[in-house]
């Protein structure tokens, strides 16, 4: 399928606008950001699995019940999170302003937050910012909403797509954040991805739903996931597509372009990873099933062992298939054969004698694939992490100051 790549982001698709501002949660940067469509848009989200659910999370699931939304609202700096019920009443009441200055009602509105857990929003604060972003919206401030949104990220992640659906040219565009507490059934980060694809509540959700999990829930940078986390989409249907109610052709074609956002958001948390130096591709081949790629791939990208040996440049086969046989996954461990780059290292479970220089070669790059073919069925699972750092340890070491 040929899709095109295209400058933009949230505000690519037809009829969304964006806006970002410093309104004072953080001491100088852009800390709110707000993505707006201007006709009414059908709506899907997903959450963070984490007990700890935030002030946001709760309010957004409650307002996206219907599958309709038109707004974002986001601050960064401040997490809104085991805030009790005034964290409540502040998330609702970012809801309602918004609301009101873009005369839309309050259920129609997206409410998400990022930052220090446990501190209450500074609302007199916020409230002025959301007066002055909402006076800001625009076609071109997708760039600004993404960076409203960043916490220590070191870079915005924006991305946006075109393809043909229904003789119609359909755009997918987003934003996210994310550079540390990573890891699946969400992370310490925010999607917000917007299309004008004309597309059913139901089968949109699907939609997310799938890809998510072959894209967000498939990236690790140190295993913790978070409070706050959540993707949300809106579909505004002014692409003038007849709408995809069935699991059609057309409806196939939206899932692989929305995958294609998805998977480069996802590979762009992980890139700024916190400390990270190491962008590491594990790829499952030949598994039985997709969880058990999942599990194996995952297992290997969140061991410590495993991390700081690529961090260390250390060919340590070892420790990759130590992380993978402590795993629930049922394999055979003859079966096994394991590639670092192009150079195979194990074959049927069993160590090859290697060439260490040519290992250190491939160790060296910042992009670096590990292919483990289990010899089981055939099923391929990919997913992405980084190596640990000194530096993500003096990040995490001082995060609140």
């Amino acid at each position: 399928m040929v899709f095109n790549k295209v400058e933009g982001n949230v505000t690519a698709a037809r009829g969304f606008s964006a806006a970002g501002i410093h309104c004072g949660i953080k001491k100088n940067k852009k800390d709110l950001a707000l993505i707006y469509s201007e006709v009414p848009a059908k709506a899907a989200g997903t959450y963070t699995k984490n007990r700890f659910q935030a002030a946001p999370v709760i309010v957004s699931r409650e307002n996206l019940q219907n599958g309709k939304a038109r707004a974002v609202i986001c601050n960064s700096g401040n997490a809104n999170a085991c805030s009790g019920e005034q964290g409540l009443q502040d998330a609702r009441r970012m809801a309602a302003l918004t609301a009101e200055m873009l005369s839309i009602d309050p259920g129609e509105v997206v409410v998400s937050s990022t930052g220090v857990i446990g501190q209450y929003l500074p609302m007199e604060i916020v409230d002025a910012g959301i007066r002055q972003v909402a006076k800001s919206l625009s076609p071109q401030g997708g760039p600004d909403a993404a960076e409203a949104i960043m916490t220590t990220d070191l870079i915005s992640k924006e991305v946006a797509y075109e393809v043909e659906i229904g003789g119609e040219t359909v755009t997918v565009g987003g934003i996210a954040k994310g550079s540390g507490m990573i890891h699946p059934n969400m992370a310490t980060m925010l999607a917000f991805i917007t299309t004008d694809c004309a597309i059913s509540t139901e089968l949109l959700q699907k939609a997310l739903k799938y890809t998510v999990d072959r894209s967000y829930n498939l990236i690790t940078v140190d295993g913790d996931t978070s409070t706050n986390d959540m993707a949300v989409m809106l579909a505004n249907g002014l692409a003038g597509n007849a709408e995809i109610t069935s699991e059609n052709q057309d409806y196939q074609r939206f899932v692989e372009v929305l995958q294609r956002v998805n998977t480069e958001l996802s590979q762009k948390i992980v890139r700024d990873g916190e400390g990270a130096t190491k962008f590491l591709e594990v790829r499952i081949e030949h598994a039985a099933s997709f969880l058990d790629g999942k599990t194996l791939a995952m297992g290997i990208l969140d061991s410590n062992l495993v991390k700081t040996a690529f961090f260390g440049e250390d060919a340590n086969w070892g420790r990759i298939v130590s992380a993978m046989g402590q795993t629930d996954v049922e394999f055979y461990p003859e079966r096994v054969n394991i590639w670092l780059g192009d150079l195979q290292v194990t074959k049927d479970g069993q160590g090859l004698h290697f060439d260490e220089d040519h290992a250190k070669e491939i160790l060296k790059h910042k992009d670096i694939t590990i292919r483990v073919d289990l010899g089981m069925g055939e099923e391929t699972v990919t997913a992405w992490g980084s190596d640990l750092s000194y530096e993500y340890v003096t990040i995490n070491a001082s995060y609140r100051s």
